[in-house]
C-alpha cells in the first residue's frame, strides 16, 4: 500500500529540511522563475519550427496553443510529482508515529528553528 501526503505536510517537512540545510550551509531550494511579461522566447532551428507549424496546422490550431498545451500538461505533472512523496505502509506508519510523538528537539534542531526567518506581524 502506498500513502501520499498532502502539500501542507510536505511544505512543513521541506521548511524544516531547508532550515537544517541552511544551518549546515547547504541551502538550495528550487525557485520558480518569475517573469512579468506574457511572452516566452524559444530558440529553434528553421526545420524544427517548420515541423511544429505543420503539426499545428494539421491539428487546426495555432503554434502557440500547439506548443503550450503539452508543455503545461508536462509542467503540471512535474509539479504534482515533486509535491508528493509516496511511502510504503511501514514508512508512512513511521512518519505518522514521529508526527504524533515527536522526539525532544536537540541542539541542531533548535539552531535550525532559530535560523528560520521570523514571520512579519500584520499591523492593525
Amino acid at each position: 500500500m502506498v500513502y501520499a501526503f498532502n502539500a501542507y505536510v510536505l511544505d512543513c517537512f521541506l521548511a524544516l529540511l531547508y532550515a537544517l540545510n541552511k544551518y549546515k550551509g547547504e541551502a538550495r531550494m528550487p525557485r520558480a522563475a518569475v517573469d512579468d511579461n506574457k511572452r516566452m522566447n524559444l530558440r529553434l532551428r528553421p526545420e524544427q519550427k517548420a515541423t511544429l507549424m505543420r503539426a499545428a496546422a494539421l491539428r487546426h490550431t495555432d503554434l502557440t496553443d500547439f506548443v503550450l498545451q503539452p508543455a503545461l500538461r508536462e509542467a503540471k505533472a512535474v509539479i504534482e510529482e515533486s509535491e508528493r512523496i509516496a511511502l510504503s505502509e511501514r514508512d508512512s506508519l513511521l512518519v505518522l508515529e514521529q508526527l504524533e510523538n515527536p522526539p525532544a528537539p536537540n541542539a541542531k534542531l533548535r539552531a535550525a528553528i532559530a535560523a528560520l526567518p521570523k514571520p512579519k506581524r500584520k499591523r492593525v
